[in-house]
């Protein structure tokens, strides 16, 4: 197995497709940063000064009736019928600052666990497609039957595929979070705000960019066992995308309550160690209307990993179940 499981990875790291794949997650990676660097940009002159502009005048109208707006707003909060929010929520008519004006600086701390858990996407996306391609193209060229006639047990060949595509692309994974996580500490450093990022930041972010590598992992191995279920590249990327669309983009929105067993929500809820989600709790009100609050829930950190990897489990032992009795002529 050992020995099945190099030579898979040899002609993993060889394929064309593989290198291109890599490179393009670069480029991405490349482009991220970029994005960050613009975003991290102070103000220029011109614009600073039409901030400033902006905070006179804004300052000046709270100096002059923000008595008057805040008695006028409490008249409106006690007229308005139950339930209703807050008195200090609604009325807070707090003095400006010229910080409310132009661009808030950018914050390590802040951005970068959004970040990462962008790039994981990205990395899971790329996983898949490799690894979907890695087996897929062994069916669309016949050369599986080939090498079953060199090593006949098929469960030998299909777990060190399956493996050499996971151990394959985990390295990717760390080197793509290393230079996001890094090159966006440079940047926001010399442009931004890295004064908050204490011993126990880099901790989450490093859990965070650990899981994310796991799910790179596992998504490669998904992936070659899709392209082993379906036999083709196109084929298995297009069930995917069926299932991102369908259920995740626009049934999600109707299955309000069915949130907690979407695969997004479940694969957030591992990387960032929990997430939540919103529940829109209707109801009459007492002047016969019809009201609706969104309820914020949480996912558990410990439910998404249940849920992933009882998922992938399945999954593979399908597609083991499937190698092993289907006809691969």
């Amino acid at each position: 197995m050992i020995r099945l499981t190099g030579v898979e990875l040899r002609r993993l790291t060889a394929r064309r497709l593989t290198v291109i794949g890599v490179l393009a997650v670069l480029g991405i990676t490349a482009f991220l940063l970029f994005a960050i660097w613009q975003d991290a940009r102070p103000l220029s002159a011109d614009e600073q000064r039409v901030a400033q502009t902006q905070y006179e005048q804004v300052h000046k109208d709270w100096v002059e009736h923000g008595d008057e707006n805040k008695q006028m707003c409490e008249a409106d909060w006690r007229n308005m019928p139950d339930p209703k929010p807050a008195l200090e929520e609604m009325c807070a008519f707090r003095e400006p600052t010229i910080d409310d004006f132009g661009k808030p600086r950018t914050v390590f701390a802040e951005v970068m666990p959004e970040l990462l858990l962008g790039s994981s996407y990205l990395l899971v996306f790329a996983a898949f497609l490799i690894g979907a391609s890695f087996f897929g193209a062994e069916f669309s060229t016949g050369s599986i039957g080939n090498w079953l006639t060199f090593e006949p047990r098929r469960l030998r060949v299909y777990g060190s595929k399956v493996l050499a595509a996971a151990i394959g692309l985990a390295p990717v994974g760390v080197v793509v979070l290393a230079i996001s996580l890094l090159g966006t500490y440079l940047i926001v450093d010399q442009l931004g705000d890295t004064a908050t990022t204490t011993g126990k930041v880099w901790g989450d972010l490093t859990a965070i960019g650990g899981r994310a590598v796991l799910l790179t992992a596992l998504g490669a191995a998904l992936g070659s066992v899709a392209g082993s279920l379906l036999r083709h590249t196109a084929a298995a990327i297009g069930v995917v995308m069926a299932y991102l669309v369908l259920i995740e983009g626009v049934f999600a929105s109707f299955l309000n309550k069915a949130q907690p067993w979407l695969v997004k929500t479940n694969f957030d809820a591992f990387v960032r160690h929990d997430t939540t989600y919103y529940l829109n709790q209707c109801s009459s009100s007492p002047d016969g209307g019809y009201m609706c609050n969104s309820i914020e829930k949480t996912l558990t950190f410990e439910h998404g990993a249940w849920y992933l990897g009882i998922l992938a489990v399945v999954v593979i032992a399908i597609g083991a179940a499937v190698f092993q009795r289907r006809d691969i002529t």
